[in-house]
């Protein structure tokens, strides 16, 4: 048997919530390593395919203990952005955190293009990608737009308040700059992303009840989970940073 197939299978047994820890282990050190290996380029890097690959996985749906709905993947790639920025805010400055909101818009934007273009190519008799890629790569446009308002939106607001709460404790606190920034951005970005994917750019809109309680409120929880948790990996940012 294929190695990647026996990878999965074995990962297919694993608790999900176990499994999804494991996940988010993997990304926050990835962020650390590529700090290491690239600098503040590793960080870009990093964000850019965070952003393109969370938008693939949020097309996957599993069950999770604390919530009797299924709940989406990709919050730990989107969630784990907020780490890069606030890294590259707390050691490089926020104009270099604020270039890495737009090269992940970028990058997103791009790699949504060209697969439209792919799509668009007439696929031979005996090709048997064009159902998967189209089901992956087509994206309903509403959910596209209020992506990537939502991320714009968001990501600027963490660099905003993640300075402004530095400046007003003097640098001090780096545990409460980084918890409560990513915490109240993921909410901007919970809300953003739902209100107009399910309300304003929905032609059959959701209640507002409904918006709140499932959509903002349902993956919220996952994300002030993994605010705390990425509290340790900003403390050890500095040991990964080149001394020059």
């Amino acid at each position: 048997m294929d190695i990647f197939i026996s990878l999965t299978t074995y990962l297919g047994t694993l608790n999900t919530f176990v499994l999804w820890l494991v996940m988010l282990i993997f990304c926050f050190s990835s962020i650390l390593i590529f700090l290491k290996l690239f600098g503040y380029i590793g960080i870009y890097i990093y964000s850019a395919l965070a952003l393109i690959t969370g938008n693939i996985q949020v097309l996957k749906t599993v069950d999770f203990f604390y919530s009797p709905e299924p709940v989406a993947l990709g919050t730990i790639l989107f969630a784990s952005t907020f780490l890069c920025t606030d890294i590259l805010s707390e050691h490089f400055g926020k104009d270099k955190a604020k270039k890495n909101v737009i090269i992940g818009f970028t990058s997103f934007l791009f790699i949504t293009i060209i697969m439209l273009i792919t799509i668009g190519f007439q696929p031979s008799e005996n090709d048997f990608a064009q159902s998967s890629l189209e089901n992956i790569f087509t994206p309903i446009s509403r959910f596209f737009i209020a992506s990537m308002i939502a991320y714009l939106a968001s990501q600027y607001f963490d660099v905003w308040i993640y300075s402004i709460i530095k400046n007003y404790t003097s640098s001090r606190f780096l545990w409460l700059r980084n918890n409560l920034s990513t915490i109240l951005s993921s909410l901007v970005d919970n809300t953003i992303f739902s209100l107009l994917a399910w309300i304003i750019l929905n032609p059959n809109p959701e209640t507002f009840y409904n918006v709140i309680m499932i959509y903002i409120f349902g993956t919220y929880i996952l994300r002030i989970f993994i605010a705390l948790v990425d509290t340790p990996f900003i403390y050890l940012s500095k040991l990964f940073i080149h001394k020059k």
